[in-house]
């Protein structure tokens, strides 16, 4: 009867490529391991790898107990981890905001992978605080904010998640839809749509236009990314949103898009909460599915490396 060990022999030999340094990983000996791996032979009735090759290759039948151990392993793991976490009594409860608003695309699966691995972590969304959200955190009535606007703050600490690019979007006919990059003189005759919140908390302004002392024709505010493009689309005005979350659109050509200046202006995305809850097991756990998450389904973002 195969044991948990012996598909750990077997992974860890088809990983590494010889049984020397699959043994220096596994703490033991050579000598050991191979006797393990004659043992487990002599169970299936067959070689499981083809000797005198560098590295070693599967047998037929090592590929299968290799197929095996891929899928046994992390689900074993995955729930020592459970029973860990529930022995040690991590429960709680994470009210969540984002002042990302186009941040669904990662964040609704983010969420339902943390929900899997912290069952007792309850999480609530609070809509009540879309736009201003981080009052809210340093008052008590929030603990995790998703965030682009990080500041100096003795209370809250902002954990860097990905950075992207923030993207001038037009509509195929508009007259900037074949540049590759714009000058900030270029939004002087254009209506700009823009989240509503205060024009110094935008990335186009901060970046972009306050810089040289240039401002759009117009300004108008609009509440959802969808309507924004929507808009967009029927020539109502341009945008600024992130590249990831205009990539569908512009893969349909429904609209186009264009760098800000030539260098382009990166944006990066915190996650912030409270410095006293940093070391919480489930808030870690957070951020680590959160960056996963977002390389997983976002295109064109990169890991962020930065630190406070």
């Amino acid at each position: 009867m195969l044991e948990i060990r012996h598909l750990k022999t077997i992974k860890a030999i088809a990983q590494l490529g010889t049984l020397a340094k699959a043994a220096d990983w596994l703490n033991t000996s050579s000598s050991a391991l191979s006797h393990q791996l004659k043992d487990i032979e002599g169970r299936i009735g067959n070689p499981l790898f083809i000797r005198k090759t560098n590295p070693v290759q599967l047998t037929a039948e090592g590929q299968v107990l290799l197929e095996l151990a891929d899928q046994v392993l992390p689900a074993l793991s995955n729930t020592e981890q459970k029973l860990h976490e529930l022995k040690q009594g991590n429960k709680g409860r994470l009210r969540l905001a984002i002042e990302c608003h186009s941040c669904f695309q990662w964040l609704m699966p983010a969420i339902s992978q943390f929900k899997q691995r912290w069952p007792l972590v309850d999480i609530e969304f609070n809509n009540d605080f879309m736009f201003d959200a981080l009052p809210g955190l340093e008052e008590g009535q929030l603990d995790l904010v998703i965030t682009a606007d990080k500041y100096p703050s003795d209370l809250l600490h902002f954990e860097p998640l990905f950075n992207f690019e923030m993207l001038l979007v037009t509509s195929p006919n508009h007259k900037l839809a074949k540049r590759n990059y714009i000058e900030p003189k270029d939004l002087q005759s254009e209506n700009l749509l823009v989240y509503p919140v205060a024009n110094n908390r935008l990335d186009v302004f901060k970046h972009f236009l306050n810089p040289v002392n240039t401002q759009p024709k117009s300004v108008k505010k609009v509440d959802q990314t969808l309507m924004i493009l929507q808009m967009v689309t029927a020539d109502m005005g341009v945008a600024v949103l992130p590249n990831w979350a205009v990539h569908e659109y512009e893969s349909q050509n429904l609209i186009a898009t264009a760098s800000l200046g030539k260098d382009g202006v990166q944006s990066e995305l915190f996650a912030a909460i409270k410095r006293r809850d940093k070391s919480k097991g489930y808030i870690q756990s957070f951020f680590e599915i959160s960056r996963q998450t977002s390389v997983e389904n976002l295109p064109q973002v990169t890991l962020s490396t930065s630190s406070e």
